[in-house]
Protein backbone atom coordinates (compact mmCIF):
# COMPACT_ATOMS: atom_id res chain seq x y z
CA UNK A 1 0.00 0.00 0.00
CA UNK A 2 1.18 3.58 -1.04
CA UNK A 3 1.70 5.80 2.06
CA UNK A 4 1.97 8.99 -0.77
CA UNK A 5 0.00 9.93 -3.97
CA UNK A 6 2.30 9.37 -7.08
CA UNK A 7 2.15 10.70 -10.52
CA UNK A 8 4.23 9.78 -13.38
CA UNK A 9 4.87 11.44 -16.59
CA UNK A 10 5.72 11.20 -20.14
CA UNK A 11 5.57 14.24 -21.39
CA UNK A 12 4.73 14.86 -24.80
CA UNK A 13 1.65 16.65 -27.05
CA UNK A 14 0.52 13.08 -26.33
CA UNK A 15 1.20 12.55 -22.87
CA UNK A 16 1.27 9.17 -20.52
CA UNK A 17 0.72 9.26 -17.26
CA UNK A 18 -0.05 7.29 -14.35
CA UNK A 19 -1.45 7.70 -10.78
CA UNK A 20 -0.53 5.79 -7.54
CA UNK A 21 -2.92 6.44 -4.82
CA UNK A 22 -2.80 6.11 -1.43
CA UNK A 23 -5.02 3.50 -1.76
CA UNK A 24 -2.90 1.20 -3.89
CA UNK A 25 -5.20 2.06 -6.58
CA UNK A 26 -3.58 2.93 -9.81
CA UNK A 27 -5.01 4.58 -12.98
CA UNK A 28 -3.68 5.79 -16.16
CA UNK A 29 -4.33 7.08 -19.38
CA UNK A 30 -2.74 9.44 -22.41
CA UNK A 31 -4.05 12.92 -22.88
CA UNK A 32 -3.55 15.51 -25.31
CA UNK A 33 -2.19 18.59 -25.13
CA UNK A 34 -2.49 19.01 -29.37
CA UNK A 35 -3.21 22.78 -30.45
CA UNK A 36 -6.63 23.42 -31.04
CA UNK A 37 -7.84 25.48 -34.28
CA UNK A 38 -7.58 29.03 -34.10
CA UNK A 39 -5.41 28.17 -30.72
CA UNK A 40 -1.80 29.99 -29.97
CA UNK A 41 0.84 27.41 -29.50
CA UNK A 42 0.90 28.28 -25.98
CA UNK A 43 -2.30 27.02 -25.27
CA UNK A 44 -1.43 23.20 -25.25
CA UNK A 45 0.79 25.24 -22.04
CA UNK A 46 -1.98 26.12 -20.33
CA UNK A 47 -4.00 23.15 -20.95
CA UNK A 48 -1.49 21.08 -19.71
CA UNK A 49 -1.26 23.42 -16.29
CA UNK A 50 -5.45 23.25 -16.03
CA UNK A 51 -4.88 19.75 -16.43
CA UNK A 52 -2.34 19.21 -13.62
CA UNK A 53 -4.44 21.10 -11.38
CA UNK A 54 -7.36 19.22 -12.33
CA UNK A 55 -6.03 15.97 -11.57
CA UNK A 56 -4.48 16.98 -7.91
CA UNK A 57 -8.10 18.39 -6.77
CA UNK A 58 -9.81 14.95 -8.33
CA UNK A 59 -6.77 12.68 -6.75
CA UNK A 60 -6.09 14.45 -3.44
CA UNK A 61 -2.72 16.06 -2.78
CA UNK A 62 0.32 14.64 -5.24
CA UNK A 63 3.28 14.34 -3.17
CA UNK A 64 5.71 13.32 -6.01
CA UNK A 65 5.89 13.74 -9.65
CA UNK A 66 8.48 11.06 -11.45
CA UNK A 67 8.92 12.41 -15.19
CA UNK A 68 10.82 10.13 -18.07
CA UNK A 69 13.95 12.56 -18.66
CA UNK A 70 14.55 12.86 -22.67
CA UNK A 71 17.88 14.11 -24.10
CA UNK A 72 17.77 13.30 -27.13
CA UNK A 73 14.85 14.33 -29.79
CA UNK A 74 14.15 13.34 -33.24
CA UNK A 75 13.13 17.19 -33.90
CA UNK A 76 13.30 20.49 -33.32
CA UNK A 77 9.31 20.90 -32.57
CA UNK A 78 9.29 17.54 -30.66
CA UNK A 79 12.26 19.34 -28.17
CA UNK A 80 10.42 23.01 -27.96
CA UNK A 81 7.08 21.24 -26.81
CA UNK A 82 8.85 18.76 -24.27
CA UNK A 83 10.94 22.01 -22.67
CA UNK A 84 7.51 23.92 -22.52
CA UNK A 85 5.85 20.93 -20.92
CA UNK A 86 8.80 20.51 -18.29
CA UNK A 87 9.00 24.13 -17.28
CA UNK A 88 5.68 24.67 -16.32
CA UNK A 89 5.33 21.36 -14.62
CA UNK A 90 8.85 21.93 -12.62
CA UNK A 91 7.45 25.45 -11.76
CA UNK A 92 3.67 24.05 -11.02
CA UNK A 93 5.73 21.19 -8.57
CA UNK A 94 7.74 24.43 -7.17
CA UNK A 95 4.44 26.28 -6.61
CA UNK A 96 2.46 23.23 -5.10
CA UNK A 97 5.26 22.47 -3.20
CA UNK A 98 5.40 18.30 -4.56
CA UNK A 99 8.72 16.99 -4.92
CA UNK A 100 9.67 15.76 -8.72
CA UNK A 101 12.59 14.03 -10.42
CA UNK A 102 13.39 13.27 -13.87
CA UNK A 103 14.35 9.42 -14.84
CA UNK A 104 16.35 8.82 -17.84
CA UNK A 105 14.47 6.79 -20.76
CA UNK A 106 17.01 3.78 -20.40
CA UNK A 107 16.57 3.18 -17.06
CA UNK A 108 12.42 3.26 -17.29
CA UNK A 109 13.07 0.40 -20.35
CA UNK A 110 15.28 -1.49 -18.09
CA UNK A 111 12.96 -1.82 -15.45
CA UNK A 112 10.46 -2.21 -17.64
CA UNK A 113 11.97 -5.15 -20.26
CA UNK A 114 15.47 -5.86 -18.67
CA UNK A 115 16.63 -3.68 -21.85
CA UNK A 116 17.78 -0.18 -21.53
CA UNK A 117 17.12 0.07 -25.40
CA UNK A 118 13.51 -1.80 -26.05
CA UNK A 119 11.23 -0.83 -28.39
CA UNK A 120 8.14 0.75 -28.05
CA UNK A 121 6.28 -2.84 -28.26
CA UNK A 122 8.13 -4.39 -25.73
CA UNK A 123 7.38 -1.59 -23.42
CA UNK A 124 3.39 -2.02 -23.95
CA UNK A 125 3.88 -6.05 -23.76
CA UNK A 126 5.78 -5.60 -20.39
CA UNK A 127 3.20 -3.37 -18.75
CA UNK A 128 0.21 -5.80 -19.94
CA UNK A 129 2.17 -8.67 -18.69
CA UNK A 130 2.07 -6.84 -15.28
CA UNK A 131 -1.79 -6.80 -16.07
CA UNK A 132 -1.95 -3.55 -17.09
CA UNK A 133 -4.23 -2.04 -20.19
CA UNK A 134 -2.38 0.50 -22.28
CA UNK A 135 -3.80 2.45 -25.02
CA UNK A 136 -0.73 3.66 -26.28
CA UNK A 137 3.20 3.59 -25.47
CA UNK A 138 2.84 7.16 -24.13
CA UNK A 139 0.85 5.67 -21.03
CA UNK A 140 3.28 2.21 -21.26
CA UNK A 141 5.68 4.41 -20.38
CA UNK A 142 3.77 6.37 -17.79
CA UNK A 143 3.44 3.03 -15.85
Amino acid sequence: MNTTTILALDLGTTTGWALACRDGSISSGSQSFKPQRFEGGGMRFLRFRRWLEDLEQDAGPIEAIYVEEVRRHAGTDAAHIYGGLLAVLSAWCEEHLVAYQGVPVGTIKRFATGKGNADKAAVIDAMRARGFAPRDDNEADAL
